[in-house]
This record gives structure tokens, C-alpha cells and sequence, in this order.
């Protein structure tokens, strides 16, 4: 039998375990699914837009590789300092993938980037995912202005929850502290800045018309802005996902605003130079005006342009961290590998593997996840004859448990779906989300999980 940990329980993680019970050619494969959050899906659950229900369906499909009986979700279970070292589950199974993911975000780099009021994207996005680890609150409070740095999808989530009203939130599963906060708040203007041109954003077409379907904002675009992009004026040439975004925005700098309560400008060639402060914290953004270079990048023009921000979130990339035990490429924000395989010092680390963003970076869609997964899954099935010679515990679980472990298993998570539908209905909506460490945990120890 091959006992294999998969760590992550998010798409890349589920795809290993999936790749591993499709392709493997052993008579008995287990997969345990270890994740720190006694919750699984990774950032299905955690990152995906409260008002995306179609994406966030994708959990049926990654619950059915969870309840295979082959497969054992162990939440709750930390890896690395204060947990199970890297060490011990080498140890404990003939292989191990690694699927942590991409668990921080880039800073801007700029003068006033730590004021009050200056957040990262990564933490609104966790507040109004109820993501146990988020303390932050408060972001709208008293704001009437905000600008999100970054053009990619995350921004347009961002810029998008921002602009909604209560009846359109309140049938998703936010937490209800966020969405009494949204309901309440009094940003009315929203810019989202990019410092390239509409033709290099990377939001996705779909991300993007959305915006224009929101029924108390409207999307205010700058035709002479978007026309400093060679590539506006003809997009002829233009990969058709760029070129149609080009022509949204088009659409939009042609179509006058109808007066709706809330503005959200998308803006290009501006780059962020420093965050200016107001009694104590942000008030405003300063951009110096760039514009192409001819190379494919912006150069900047010493032309400057302030705007007034009580708000500011940052979405301009995640970055991978080190997890103890295991080489890091600092400069890459990744686990050094070859197909998947862990190199130690340039040498292949047998029984260490990898997928997902730590393996290959923060791009890609969920659906990326799969490929990924897939090759990393074929390199192990190729060492399994060697793996499975050495002895490893007859059970994981049992000796986690010895060792003073209480994972969370499948009974606990299904007590937290059961507790957040309660919650739910006890607050008039549909399931909303525990958003806590507390709550969760007294929700899946009630199961005896």
C-alpha cells in the first residue's frame, strides 16, 4: 500500500489527490489531505468572491474526491513550526505533496503604504471570506473614497464588493459582521489603477463586464486616458481575450454615467509613487503618470495626479513563503523542483513533492491546478516502486494522535456546514460562514471531530 500526505486541501491539493487515485497502478493507494484550516477547498472557500456562486460550486467537485473512501481529510493539523515537522511526516508516509499555495501578498514598495487605512487586498478578501485567521475590520469605516492598485481579477473582486448594495449580499454566505459593514458604508467612488495600459490588464473578460452589470454603480472610463494605449486605438492585432477586454472599456467611455450612487473608474498608466496622509492616516494616492516604453512596459513621465482615498487596497500579486523543512527559491517565492519533484541543493528529495502556486508560481487559473497536479502525481507514481520499500506508520492518524494531534476529519467539517446552515436561517439568509477559529472548532468538536 502507498500512504501518501497531500498538505493543502485547495484545487491543487484535491487534484493531486485525485491524480493519485486515477493514475496510480498499485493494488491500494490512501491519500491523507492535511490542511491547517479545519475547513477544506483552500481558496474556493477563502479567495473566490461571496457573489461568484458558479465558481464557488466547484466545492461539489472537490468534495466528491474528499469523500472517497480512499481519501481522509485531516484539518486542523499545522506543518512546520508548532505543528508536524517536514521531517516527521516523511516519517509517517511514503511520500508527501506539498500544495501550500502562495499565502502572501506583494507590497508597493512606497512611502505610506503602512498607514491606517492602507491594506492589502489578501486581508479585505479574508475579512469577507470569514477566513479564521482575519482580525482586521473597520476597512470601510468612515471611507467615502477607495482606490484598489492592481488590474488582475482579485482588484475587480475587490472594486466589485465594494460596489454592491445589501440586497445583492445578502444571499451569499458573508460573514454577517462584513456584510452589515458593506451595507453600511459610504464609499462612493472606487478607482482601480493599473500603471500599463487597458490592453496589458490582467482581468479576465468576464471579470470585467461584470462590473458594468451592477445596478448601483456605474463604470466611468476616460477615452483620452485609454487612448494613450497604441494598442486602444487599433486592437486589431491583440490576443482576442485582451482585445475584448479593450472593447468593453470602449463600450464604456462611449456610454455617458446615468447617475447611479456609486462610480468606479478603471484607470491606467498611473503608477503609485506614495500614500499621502490625513489626520493620522491615508487620505490620498499619488500617481506619476507613466506611458509605454515601446518594450512592452511604462516609463514615467514626472507628471503627478492625487486621488483622494480613505481606502486603499493593494492587488498587485501573491508571493509564496518558506515553509520550514523544505529549500525555498527566495527570489522565485517557490519550492525548488524538477517535474514536481523536490530538489534539495540541485538533488532530487525522495518522497517530497510539489504542486500548485508554491511549484510554480502565482499564475494560472483553478483549472491550472489540474495539469500541474497531474505531472507532479506522474513523477511519484514513477518512484512508488522505491517509495513504498521503505516502512512508514501503519496508520498516520494513530501516531498524530499519540503525538497530542486532534485533526478535524470529514464528520467535523460536515458539523461546520451543518452550523453555518443553522446560522444562516437563524438570520433570515442562506448558509452564511462561522468566522471564526472558536466557532469553527466548537462546531466540529461537537461532532467528536
Amino acid at each position: 500500500m502507498l500512504h501518501v500526505a497531500v498538505v493543502g486541501s485547495g484545487p491543487s491539493g484535491v487534484y493531486s489527490a485525485q491524480s493519485l487515485l486515477q493514475q496510480s497502478v498499485l493494488s491500494e493507494v490512501r491519500v491523507d489531505v492535511l490542511d491547517r484550516l479545519p475547513c477544506p477547498y483552500g481558496l474556493v472557500r477563502y479567495g473566490v468572491a461571496p457573489d461568484h456562486e458558479k465558481i464557488k460550486s466547484l466545492q461539489n467537485n472537490l468534495r466528491a474526491v474528499l469523500e472517497d473512501e480512499r481519501v481522509r481529510f485531516l484539518g486542523g493539523v499545522q506543518v512546520g513550526p508548532d505543528g508536524v515537522p517536514v521531517s516527521r511526516l516523511r516519517e509517517l508516509y511514503h511520500a508527501v505533496v506539498y500544495c501550500v499555495g502562495a499565502a502572501t501578498d506583494r507590497h508597493l514598495g512606497v512611502p505610506g503604504e503602512e498607514l491606517p487605512g492602507s491594506w492589502s487586498a489578501t486581508e479585505f478578501v479574508s475579512w469577507y471570506s470569514a477566513h479564521p485567521d482575519s482580525v482586521a475590520d473597520g476597512f470601510v469605516l468612515g471611507a467615502r473614497s477607495a482606490v484598489v492598485i492592481g488590474v488582475g481579477n482579485v482588484a475587480v473582486d475587490v472594486a466589485r464588493m465594494l460596489a454592491r448594495g445589501a440586497a445583492e449580499l445578502s444571499p451569499t454566505d458573508m460573514p454577517q459582521a462584513a456584510l452589515s459593514a458593506l451595507a453600511e458604508s459610504g464609499v462612493t467612488e472606487i478607482s482601480m489603477v493599473g500603471r500599463r495600459g487597458p490592453s496589458q490588464a490582467r482581468f479576465t473578460t468576464k471579470e470585467l463586464r461584470e462590473l458594468g452589470s451592477l445596478p448601483d454603480a456605474d463604470v466611468v472610463v476616460d477615452p483620452e486616458e485609454l487612448a494613450l494605449d497604441p494598442a486602444y486605438l487599433d486592437p486589431s492585432e491583440l490576443p482576442a481575450a485582451q482585445r475584448r477586454n479593450v472593447e468593453v472599456l470602449r463600450g464604456w467611455a462611449a456610454t455617458p454615467p446615468r447617475g447611479r450612487p456609486r462610480r468606479i473608474r478603471p484607470r491606467f498608466f498611473l503608477r503609485p509613487v506614495e500614500l499621502l496622509a490625513d489626520a493620522g492616516r491615508v487620505g490620498a494616492v499619488r500617481f506619476e503618470r507613466t506611458v509605454p516604453d515601446g518594450r512592452g512596459g511604462v516609463t514615467g513621465t514626472g507628471r503627478y495626479e492625487d486621488i483622494e482615498a480613505q481606502l486603499v487596497l493593494r492587488s498587485v500579486g501573491y508571493r509564496g513563503v518558506p515553509l520550514e523543512g523544505l529549500p525555498f527559491d527566495a527570489d522565485l517565492g517557490t519550492v525548488p523542483h524538477l517535474a514536481g519533484r523536490v530538489l534539495r541543493d540541485g538533488v532530487i528529495s525522495p518522497g517530497e513533492y510539489v504542486a500548485g502556486w508554491i511549484k510554480r508560481g502565482p499564475t494560472g487559473v483553478i483549472g491550472t491546478n489540474r495539469p500541474c497536479a497531474k505531472e507532479t502525481v506522474t513523477s511519484l507514481l514513477e518512484d512508488a516502486p522505491v517509495l513504498v520499500r521503505r516502512e512508514v506508520a501503519e496508520d498516520p492518524l494513530t501516531a498524530l494522535r499519540a503525538e497530542g494531534l486532534l485533526p478535524v476529519e470529514w464528520s467535523g467539517w460536515q458539523a461546520i456546514e451543518r452550523a453555518e446552515a443553522e446560522l444562516g436561517a437563524a438570520l433570515g439568509r442562506g448558509v452564511v460562514k462561522l468566522p471564526d477559529w472558536a466557532s469553527l472548532l466548537d462546531a466540529a468538536r461537537a461532532a467528536g471531530s
